[in-house]
């Protein structure tokens, strides 16, 4: 692998920040992002964050202890503000004392990004504009993770394209930024280097590797998709607000069109308040993708997947895409270089 110094020097940033040769994050899915995953990650030179999801404490604790003897490089654990054990992640993370924690779901609070930082933890968050990135560094967080709504699973409603131009070029000077949805290529990480970013994040991109558990037929499906097949689900009315999930279409997919009209209908009947409702909403998710994931139902289970699904076409160990993407982002930077050169 061939990382030339151009590439060194536009990591720094991102790599000191997380402590790793390359600043390159595997985002946390459900269900994929285990322990071997995140180790394998993490020890062949990048950043990766263990899935928190709605796990019972116990089993994310144990699953914290297992990466840990799988690796002695810093990793992150990403906490959904949205799940019902939320409250008791944050609580048994102060107690572990984490390098890293990730919000994500939705906002934390800032009382909540305190309690992180007070376990010694540096905190990064999403944000999908600049009025919630600014809040985010005012409540204390020490990097911001761009999601671009290109990305699969959970996501916001607005691109990475625009994302760069809003947030990114506003913000990058006073706080680390890393860049996720639609990557899945060196040579777009190093655009996103040259346009200010400190690092990456990739979510579906490390699906396609050996060392994610994901089923055969999961992983099969991803290699048939095409950018088109990874949608975005629709609201079908505000009185029953849901977070837009991007999978591939097939019949679990159709089923939750199905699922939120009978939630509606209940909700209007008084059978139903809207709370119960949305949780309804995210148990069918963590249940669907349980199947495909794990069961390799991929007919009714959920494909969560980014719309980079289209590049992503065949299988490698975790080592070799990382010299992949560090070699491709290197050759581009000198290819930048040498053209401007040429002017």
């Amino acid at each position: 692998m061939a990382c030339s110094k151009k590439l060194e020097y536009m990591m720094k940033r991102g790599s000191d920040f997380l402590n790793c040769k390359y600043p390159i994050i595997c985002g946390a899915m459900t269900w994929v992002s285990e322990p071997g995953l995140v180790a394998s990650v993490c020890n062949n030179g990048c950043f990766a964050s263990l899935a928190g999801g709605n796990a019972p404490v116990e089993i994310l604790r144990q699953q914290i202890q297992q990466t840990q003897t799988l690796t002695d490089k810093p990793f992150a654990v990403n906490l959904i503000t949205i799940a019902p054990a939320y409250r008791d992640h944050l609580a048994m993370l102060k107690e572990m004392k984490m390098p890293y924690i990730v919000f994500a779901g939705s906002f934390p609070k800032q009382k909540e990004i305190e309690i992180a930082k007070e376990s010694g933890a540096k905190v990064m968050c999403f944000a999908s504009t600049l009025s919630i990135a600014e809040r985010m560094i005012r409540f204390g967080a020490d990097a911001i993770i761009l999601e671009g709504s290109e990305a699969g699973g959970h996501i916001g409603h607005v691109s990475a394209m625009v994302l760069l131009q809003q947030v990114l070029f506003q913000v990058s000077e006073k706080i680390p930024v890393f860049i996720a949805g639609g990557i899945a290529t060196g040579k777009m990480i190093a655009h996103m280097f040259m346009m200010g970013a400190s690092g990456v994040q990739l979510g579906t991109r490390f699906v396609m590797t050996d060392e994610c558990c994901a089923h055969p037929k999961f992983k099969d499906a991803f290699m048939r998709a095409e950018a088109r097949d990874a949608v975005s689900t629709p609201q079908y009315d505000s009185k029953l607000p849901v977070v837009a999930v991007r999978s591939l279409r097939n019949k679990g997919l159709a089923n939750f069109g199905t699922l939120q009209l009978r939630l509606l209908k209940e909700m209007q009947e008084g059978s139903m308040h809207r709370e119960q409702a949305q949780a309804e909403v995210e148990k069918y998710w963590i249940g669907a993708l349980r199947k495909a994931v794990v069961d390799g139902d991929v007919e009714y289970g959920s494909l969560m997947a980014g719309q980079s699904v289209g590049l992503a076409k065949d299988i490698l160990p975790v080592s070799a895409l990382i010299d992949r993407l560090i070699s491709e982002a290197s050759d581009e930077l000198d290819y930048i270089k040498n053209k401007l050169n040429s002017i």
